[in-house]
């Protein structure tokens, strides 16, 4: 599935709705997708390798670019579940992964001695975010998921649409009767978001 061409079943899917949006070069629809491709994360959870090389002492580290949380570390859990305290080689207290700022913070830092028994290579898991590209080949969401992004990228629209429209109330009429025929498109970004939240 590439950007472009999930731009254009989005349009669609929008309808008249769509012709509301008109930044150059579909940007608006381009946001709408790449919002909704960071919310899969909570449906689809991507989980990735990872690796930093560590020094002596140093406990910030330079995080992979697509890290949404850490998951959990690999380096040295073996060791430390395979000695007990008082044995030769137990690897002492293991730093704790976490994210802080867009950077890896490993507290307390590793020691030249943890660096020495385990190896510099410090690997983990983490949850990354999912991304829509030009390329489909790039593009991390699965086909089968393709109507689920698009219906969180319908409700994106709708929210812009309430948010653009705060201060006068928008609702789209039949020809006949002049009632309402849909609701608000804030009522509409809660349906669409609970359809989505619902979805398994």
């Amino acid at each position: 599935m590439s950007k472009a061409d999930l731009v254009a079943d989005l349009k669609a899917s929008l309808h008249d709705a769509a012709d509301i949006f008109t930044a150059a070069n579909d940007a608006d629809f381009e946001r709408h997708i790449d919002v909704a491709a960071l919310a899969m994360g909570s449906k689809r959870p991507r989980t990735l390798l990872g690796s930093v090389t560590l020094s002596a002492d140093v406990m910030t580290y330079l995080a992979p670019d697509d890290i949404v949380a850490p998951k959990f570390p690999i380096w040295g859990v073996n060791e430390r579940n395979r000695y007990r305290q008082y044995e030769r080689g137990y690897p002492g207290q293991l730093p704790r992964l976490s994210l802080v700022g867009g950077e890896l913070h490993l507290t307390p830092a590793p020691t030249a001695a943890q660096i020495a028994a385990l190896g510099a290579t410090y690997k983990f898991y983490y949850y990354a975010a999912h991304q829509v590209a030009a390329d489909a080949a790039q593009t991390t969401i699965r086909a089968g998921d393709r109507g689920l992004l698009l219906l969180r990228a319908q409700a994106e629209a709708m929210r812009e649409l309430a948010v653009r429209n705060s201060g006068k109330p928008v609702a789209m009429r039949d020809g006949m009767s002049g009632q309402p025929r849909n609701a608000t498109p804030a009522a509409l970004y809660r349906e669409l978001l609970d359809e989505f939240e619902a979805a398994s």
